[in-house]
């Protein structure tokens, strides 16, 4: 008798450790044995994002916000807690526990910050910043907010406006198709430049690709199709208004003649970037180090992007990619942002639950240095909390 309750005790002790892991003890195990394993995540899991992704993105949580603190329930998701900030947080595991879907939201601070605390926070970062928060046409709060900096990708809201404007002024139609050409083709962040010389795509869905994951193939391709010169007539102070492929042109160090040249004579400018297009591109690793070339770029300050904002947040497209806001909270959330090293901006276009409507922008340049990205996030994510 005595034999069969042991064996019965050491059969259950043995299901009971494999069953298959909790996802709150999936969760807790990423930030608590070092490095992440492949047998962690399901097949599924690792054809989108490799293990050294996820070992990146770990160690970034972890420089920016301190020491791991733990897992905490939150409704049907959690919050991974850290000594600065908290990270809201989806896991779901498969039928043998391995990691399927996993996503972080932007931190979120520990506790809630007055706007003159942010601004003090905002003023202690290295190099130049701008914010600006309006609620309708008042000022709510102002860091040099007509400081013209460089913002990355959240230029390309200008070339939404141009098209948004032809296509109200009847000239095209959001539904036109346009074949996708070679010269269009430029790096990441995107997918069309994967896509066959020729494909067919209406203007609709270069746009959406463009706003929605930053697509720079996209944005070369409007550009070109609504005119670079309607674009400019947006922003004259960038003239010639660059494309993404001209931007990386000029940044390659194969090509750093070429960038002196544009350097030393602005007025000649158009008429250098007419001459890139048979030039070569950089690799990606190119810009996995600090700052490259950051005065190739295109520049406006964060009250001319709520101005942009203002005219183009209505557009359904907006709001696929809400940023940092949780579209929870707000009637409606429509977000671009940009950056490259050295380079940050943020720029959100809120509605609330009563239909007051804010922009809330944010630009920080440091030409001598990466920039700490997630303290941006957790003062922003802060900044956008002061309106809830």
């Amino acid at each position: 008798m005595q034999f069969w309750t042991f064996l019965g005790t050491l059969l259950l002790g043995l299901a009971l450790s494999q069953s298959p892991l909790t996802p709150k003890a999936a969760l807790e195990r990423l930030f608590t044995q070092q490095p992440p394993k492949a047998e962690w995540f399901a097949p599924v899991f690792l054809q989108q994002v490799s293990v050294a992704q996820i070992e990146t993105i770990l160690a970034q949580l972890s420089t920016g916000l301190g020491k791991y603190q733990g897992v905490e329930p939150d409704g049907p998701n959690f919050r991974v807690v850290f000594e600065q900030g908290i990270v809201p947080a989806q896991i779901s595991l498969d039928a043998q526990g391995r990691i399927q879907g996993l996503f972080f939201r932007p931190a979120q601070p520990k506790t809630a910050l007055t706007p003159a605390q942010l601004l003090a926070e905002y003023r202690k970062l290295p190099g130049q910043v701008s914010v600006l928060v309006l609620e309708g046409n008042q000022e709510r709060l102002n860091l040099n907010a007509d400081a013209v900096l460089a913002v990355g990708s959240t230029f390309k809201l200008a070339v939404l406006e141009a098209l948004r404007q032809q296509v109200e002024a009847g000239q095209r139609r959001w539904s036109d198709t346009v074949p996708l050409r070679p010269e269009w083709k430029s790096l990441p962040s995107g997918t069309l430049q994967n896509l066959p010389d020729g494909t067919p795509l209406s203007l609709e869905q270069y746009a959406t690709q463009m706003i929605s994951i930053s697509d720079n193939t996209a944005t070369d391709a409007l550009i070109a199709i609504v005119g670079r010169a309607e674009v400019e007539k947006l922003s004259p102070r960038n003239r010639p208004f660059l494309t993404t492929r001209e931007a990386f042109v000029l940044k390659n160090p194969q090509n750093r003649e070429w960038l002196l040249r544009y350097r030393a004579n602005p007025s000649a400018r158009a008429a250098l970037v007419s001459q890139l297009t048979s030039l070569p591109l950089p690799d990606v690793s190119v810009f996995a180090g600090g700052p490259v070339a950051i005065d190739v770029e295109w520049f406006f300050s964060t009250r001319e992007l709520c101005g942009l904002m203002a005219k183009v947040q209505a557009l359904p497209l907006m709001s696929l990619n809400p940023g940092l806001a949780n579209p929870a909270d707000w009637q409606r959330v429509a977000f671009k942002g940009g950056s490259e090293p050295g380079v940050l901006n943020l720029t959100t276009w809120l509605t609330s639950r009563g239909g007051k409507q804010y922009c809330v922008s944010a630009t920080w340049n440091n030409p001598q240095a990466r920039l700490d990205e997630n303290q941006f996030y957790l003062l922003y994510t802060s900044l956008l909390n002061t309106l809830k």
